[in-house]
């Protein structure tokens, strides 16, 4: 049985303002997951020290399988997403997603896929971090589900889609990922699905693992940070 994780680190900045990602890692570890979705790394930005955030993380968890998209890139400085594996993975894709150029709440997004050896079987995982405006993760969530993510030929069952979505239950984005795949959260132990957001006091789901009907899911739990 595997494990997966999905994670918004906000720049492995804590509530208490220090910056840590060595403490991420610990939170990490307690899960003793096969596989890590990190949203929101650093990576060489001056802001957070020039570390490569999600290799330092995956040091720390002796992590050797680590893909890294950046959404985000300022001459060095990256800002992205990344799937850490524990068993052996192989990147296939990692692109920017369609938005909105301009506008306040603008912010460049996109996903990666990585096809991990679990078992007999390799597992299509697909991580990503969604806009915050809902126009724009309708395009977002339209990309996802067409011929060059979920709809490719070679995303075959197992599948995993997991992420930030920023996108609550009533969502339209939401409805339509459901429509393809099932929330983990319905699926598993729970007596009834639990809020991922804001970390201290959540209130609004807006993390999800969706998965395909080959995967069974056994337990599902939400920790607060």
């Amino acid at each position: 049985m595997s494990r997966i994780l999905t994670y918004n680190v906000r720049r492995c900045l804590g509530t208490d303002g220090r910056l840590a990602p060595a403490r991420i890692a610990e939170v990490i570890a307690s899960c003793s997951p096969d596989m890590v979705a990190l949203q929101e790394l650093d990576v060489g930005r001056a802001r957070s020290g020039g570390i490569d955030q999600a290799h330092a993380i995956a040091r720390e968890l002796g992590i050797h399988h680590v893909h890294f998209h950046p959404a985000l890139q300022v001459m060095d400085e990256k800002y992205g997403d990344a799937i850490l594996s524990v068993r052996p993975s192989t990147l296939v894709k990692a692109e920017a997603l369609p938005g909105h150029s301009r506008g306040p709440f603008h912010e460049p997004r996109g996903a990666l896929w990585a096809s991990v050896q679990t078992g007999g079987h390799q597992v299509q995982v697909i991580n990503t971090h969604l806009g915050l405006r809902g126009p724009e993760r309708l395009l977002q969530i339209d990309a996802l589900l067409g011929p060059d993510w979920l709809g490719h030929p070679a995303c075959r069952e197992p599948v995993i889609l997991l992420g930030d979505f920023n996108a609550p239950p009533r969502s339209r984005a939401y409805r339509r990922i459901a429509q393809r795949l099932r929330d983990a959260q319905t699926l598993g132990d729970l007596q009834r699905p639990r809020p991922t957001f804001p970390a201290r006091l959540p209130m609004l789901r807006l993390d999800h693992v969706f998965v395909s009907h080959m995967v069974d899911v056994m337990r599902v739990e939400c920790r607060p940070n």
